[in-house]
């Protein structure tokens, strides 16, 4: 089956690219998969959009799929939403809120599911998005789920990450201590026609600098009023296909990190979380218990 796949995959067949995304996703043939392809003839500018939740990823996706398109690129969107605990698959369809047109051959809108506590992406993602690129897009966005302060899992997946911001969510003491802050290759302050726009742009900049002085751009955005999106997406466009962020070495130990949590999870690992949690049981016992399978 992978081998009919795979040849509809190189005849830019779009079932067959949904098919192996679906087969890849649940970790199945993923050695056949990625053997059989090799490395892509191109490479696709991989763009990781970040931010917590409510701050306006998918919108913002929207927008620049309408400014990309008008130039003529192609565009993937991996939409990593948060899993059902009851299926198993992606809760939030974020398409509805990105307004791509359904008959445009040059979109693909994808939600994946990611498992709570693996740092904001769905697991197999590189092979997913390698995909993606034997299909021959030229941009492949990850959005990721509401992510936190610490997760930072996406920068070694993706060639470039844009932070999301939006204003009075934060004050200096959070800017310098968010971890996520110091791996974006672009700030976007979204929703900028709110009031405080540029304050929260004034205090990332000044976040930055405490932070080494790294040459970030800070963009003000709105996707309601439009402001900022060309900006942005002239900013994309210009951005080098390169090695992935951290390099091999901190792409491989992601994904070991994936396998191992995929390994060990537990039907009764919140409950035993959160006897841990409450100090019903030694850390000790909580590792014995999750390793003794």
């Amino acid at each position: 089956m992978p081998s009919e796949l795979l040849d509809g995959l190189r005849r830019h067949d779009r079932r067959a690219l949904a098919r192996l995304i679906t087969l890849a996703a649940r970790g199945q043939n993923i050695d056949a998969i990625r053997n059989k392809l090799g490395p892509p003839s191109s490479r696709a500018r991989v763009i990781a959009i970040t931010g917590s939740a409510g701050v306006g990823k998918s919108t913002l996706v929207g927008k620049l799929i309408e400014q990309l398109r008008q130039h003529g690129k192609s565009v993937a969107v991996l939409a990593c939403d948060p899993q059902s605990p009851l299926t198993g698959g992606a809760l939030l369809g974020d398409r509805f809120r990105m307004g791509a047109a359904s008959d445009d051959a040059g979109v693909f809108i994808r939600s994946l599911a990611a498992a709570s506590g693996r740092q904001a992406v769905a697991d197999h993602l590189d092979t997913v998005i390698l995909l993606c690129e034997h299909f021959g897009f030229d941009f492949v966005f990850i959005e990721t789920v509401g992510a936190g302060q610490g997760d930072t899992a996406f920068h070694s997946l993706a060639d470039a990450v844009v932070l999301l911001l939006q204003p009075e969510t934060g004050d200096d003491l959070q800017w310098e201590k968010a971890g996520v802050l110091e791996v974006a290759d672009v700030i976007v302050i979204h929703k900028a026609d709110l009031s405080g726009a540029d304050k929260a742009a004034a205090q990332v900049k000044a976040a930055l600098d405490l932070a080494g002085g790294r040459e970030v751009p800070v963009l003000l955005a709105s996707s309601r009023t439009g402001a900022g999106m060309k900006e942005l997406a002239a900013l994309l466009e210009s951005l080098p296909t390169r090695a992935r962020n951290g390099g091999a070495a901190a792409e491989l130990l992601f994904l070991v990190q994936q396998e191992l949590a995929a390994r060990f999870r537990r039907p009764d690992i919140d409950s035993l979380a959160a006897d841990w949690q409450a100090g019903r049981i030694s850390t000790r016992e909580a590792l014995r218990q999750v390793l003794k399978d």
